[in-house]
């Protein structure tokens, strides 16, 4: 006959075993709450980033000069006394005043010219990068998807865009217009620049279409759209944010750089590019006109660049 005293403490003591193990998953969960996702892990590690803060910094800094430029200088970047102040020295003392940066040859303070030129610059590098994202990143995503007749054509269509110099391209086009706007100028670079995220976003969607849950997803009927839109996007816009983060400074060269050769924005807008084709001609005697508007221009740049280091070393595990 079995012992059922000795059976029953044995069934006491699992099911106390038991109570144990649950109750410590539960403290567990609730010590390390949810796993993290891709976008979690990034975040935690950018924080952590001093290349990120510092750079968030300055370009926040620089998006508030673009936005609001008259809370740092109250002249006008149109208007001087050539008179009064041709290619007058900086006053490095008179910190955020006219003539903080000097003048240059016309009398125009150089402080509020590359104040109000931030504007200008950063707008066509932003709008720039939004729409080849926008652009390239559907063709990219609309190729690597579906394959075939497709992917071919796009793919062909990418090809000889990229057999066009970026630059020179952009020049032809730019040569087209007399009315030179900030439209226009956006509108010609992402006519040109779209190629490079649409090839990173057909690599990205080509590898993620054939993860198990796009293949689950797809056996349980989900449609197209939704298969394209909430699992293969989300999981495939890392590297496009990451080139996107990087382009959006080459864009703000691109822009100086066809301004610089009288080919970007018209005559009349203020441009960092514009300034420093004007001080070319002074910049023995008065390398001033030239370092100001120059140095805003690297610093800007080198601050986009360094935020795109830092979210690429983010969302690539291999960098950490």
């Amino acid at each position: 006959m079995p012992d059922l005293t000795k059976t029953s403490t044995t069934d006491e003591s699992a099911a106390a075993q038991d109570e144990v193990v649950a109750g410590s998953a539960v403290s567990a969960h609730a010590s390390t709450g949810k796993p993290r996702s891709l976008w979690g892990d990034a975040w935690r590690e950018l924080r952590r980033n001093p290349l990120f803060v510092i750079s968030s910094v300055l370009i926040l800094v620089l998006l508030l000069v673009a936005a609001v430029p008259g809370l740092f200088t109250s002249a006008d970047p149109g208007v001087g006394d050539q008179a009064k102040h041709f290619l007058d020295k900086p006053e490095l003392s008179h910190f955020f005043q006219a003539d903080w940066f000097g003048y240059d040859r016309t009398g125009r303070s150089i402080y509020s010219r590359v104040v109000y030129g931030a504007r200008n610059s950063i707008l066509v590098g932003l709008g720039v990068t939004l729409l080849v994202t926008f652009f390239g990143g559907l063709c990219g995503m609309l190729a690597g998807y579906f394959g075939g007749f497709w992917d071919s054509l796009i793919s062909r269509l990418i090809d000889v865009f990229f057999g066009i110099p970026f630059l020179l391209g952009a020049m032809v086009v730019l040569n087209a217009f007399t009315n030179r706007t900030v439209w226009v100028v956006m509108g010609a670079l992402a006519f040109l620049g779209w190629t490079q995220i649409a090839r990173v976003m057909r690599g990205a969607v080509i590898t993620t279409k054939h993860a198990d849950y796009v293949v689950a997803a797809r056996a349980l009927g989900a449609g197209t759209k939704r298969i394209l839109f909430r699992h293969i996007l989300p999981n495939a816009l890392a590297p496009v944010i990451v080139v996107a983060t990087i382009s959006l400074g080459t864009y703000i060269v691109a822009e100086s750089t066809l301004s610089y050769l009288g080919l970007g924005l018209a005559d009349d807008a203020i441009s960092w590019g514009g300034d420093i084709s004007t001080a070319t001609d002074d910049i023995r005697n008065n390398p001033h006109t030239l370092f100001f508007p120059a140095g805003m221009l690297s610093i800007t740049v080198l601050a986009f660049i360094m935020m795109g280091d830092a979210v690429r070393e983010a969302l690539d595990p291999k960098l950490r």
